[in-house]
């Protein structure tokens, strides 16, 4: 749901929208998914989206219709430019290359193309299987590692600074940054500005930029 809301801004927003990997869920849905946004100042808008969404519903997956909460976490990194140098170790990365796979468990090609890069001494893993070239999809991946290792490290410095500040806060389940309510009644509010619209089936439609408007001029970080 929170992939197809992000679909349906960037399409309204001419953003262009390309699934770099995706992983399906157990029953239904998504796992997890990495897609690529582009346009002018798409992660400038978008940086706000990082943190924990809730949604509460009456499953369609729950043949009592009782009220479920979900909870997804939304990672935001921007795409680095040629610029931008990052030495990464080759002893530092563990490369596995796996069969693409599409909707339906169809094989998107016949050779081994896809690829994840684990960056051992973090932990982060990235996977690429868009493209039919295995080694386009490693520079994919790796392009991607880059920017989370840049992502992490500024994490690390925002941590630091409050810690300095006495004004430390956790992104974890407990602490959403948004939650969209479907039941007993419709909502979406979010929890940093406290801006909140009673139509959630709109916002859901990708109608996200009055939120994102309101997190911009608060100027939160």
């Amino acid at each position: 749901m929170l992939l197809r809301m992000y679909e349906r801004y960037a399409e309204r927003n001419n953003f262009k929208v390309e699934v770099i990997d995706e992983l399906p869920g157990e029953e239904a849905g998504l796992k997890k998914v990495t897609i690529l946004v582009k346009g002018l100042n798409a992660y400038g808008y978008l940086k706000g989206e990082r943190g924990v969404h809730r949604l509460v519903r009456i499953s369609p997956f729950d043949s009592n219709k009782r009220r479920h909460t979900s909870f997804a976490s939304v990672e935001v990194t921007p795409e680095l430019d040629d610029s931008i140098n990052i030495e990464i170790k080759e002893q530092d990365l563990r490369i596995d290359v796996y069969r693409s796979t599409g909707a339906g468990g169809q094989g998107v090609n016949t050779t081994d193309s896809a690829v994840r890069i684990t960056h051992i001494p973090t932990g982060i893993v990235v996977t690429c299987q868009n493209e039919r070239s295995q080694l386009k999809n490693k520079e994919l991946a790796l392009k991607v590692l880059k920017s989370k290792l840049i992502a992490l490290e500024e994490e690390k410095k925002r941590i630091e600074k409050e810690k300095e500040l006495g004004t430390q806060s956790d992104i974890n389940f407990g602490s959403q940054i948004r939650s969209y309510i479907m039941c007993p009644y419709t909502l979406v509010k979010d929890h940093r500005t406290d801006y909140e619209k009673v139509d959630v089936n709109k916002v859901l439609d990708g109608y996200i930029d009055e939120f994102i408007e309101e997190y911009l001029k608060k100027g939160i970080e």
